[in-house]
């Protein structure tokens, strides 16, 4: 009999004792498990987030730089535009005294001519310290990204194409056209040889 009451109070106090077994840790595992799959996604969402905007930031820093290397060239290009004008009208001053006169001259006329050239020649060296240069297209073949063709002179000794003439001189800034030159084109002579193929 004392051992039936021994059993009989081992099954109650079974019954009374917590789970302790795997069936009572499995919901505890399931949201230990649940919680790290959220940190570790979490995380990998943050690593992308923060790889995307090292990107962004190294992309901004390379524009940046582009605009400001851009600014720097291309800074004084209204400035070079309205002083071509004056470079215009300073060679039509000098074009405007006859070679035979400007070769006799002397005395204040002389010194006249001589500093309007050397006003000319300054005004030119300027323009190109600040990345302004002349565009002097004579024999070259037509380039309309960089010529305007104002008309055509009959001529079979050079290729068709080919400036023949120069009105206007043009001026480039750093690799854009600040004023396309004025040119008169051949016409009539050999088709020009095509343009290689770059290899």
């Amino acid at each position: 009999m004392e051992h039936d009451g021994r059993h009989e109070d081992a099954n109650r106090n079974a019954e009374q004792a917590p789970e302790t077994g795997l069936e009572g840790q499995a919901p505890e595992a399931q949201a230990s498990a649940d919680a790290v799959a959220g940190i570790i996604a979490e995380r990998d969402e943050l690593k992308d987030r923060v790889l995307r905007t090292l990107a962004e930031m190294e992309n901004l820093r390379r524009r940046t730089e582009r605009e400001v290397a851009d600014a720097r060239t291309y800074a004084v290009t209204n400035f070079a535009r309205d002083m071509l004008n004056v470079a215009d009208n300073v060679r039509r001053a000098i074009e405007s005294v006859p070679a035979e006169a400007r070769a006799a001259a002397e005395g204040a006329l002389k010194s006249l001519l001589d500093g309007i050239e050397l006003t000319e020649r300054d005004l030119a060296k300027t323009l190109e310290r600040h990345g302004v240069k002349i565009v002097d297209p004579q024999g070259q073949r037509f380039d309309p990204n960089r010529h305007q063709a104002m008309f055509e002179v009959p001529n079979a000794e050079v290729p068709a194409g080919t400036v023949v003439q120069v009105v206007q001189s043009g001026y480039v800034i750093g690799e854009r056209v600040l004023r396309p030159a004025l040119v008169g084109v051949a016409k009539g002579g050999p088709k020009p040889a095509p343009a290689p193929d770059a290899a």
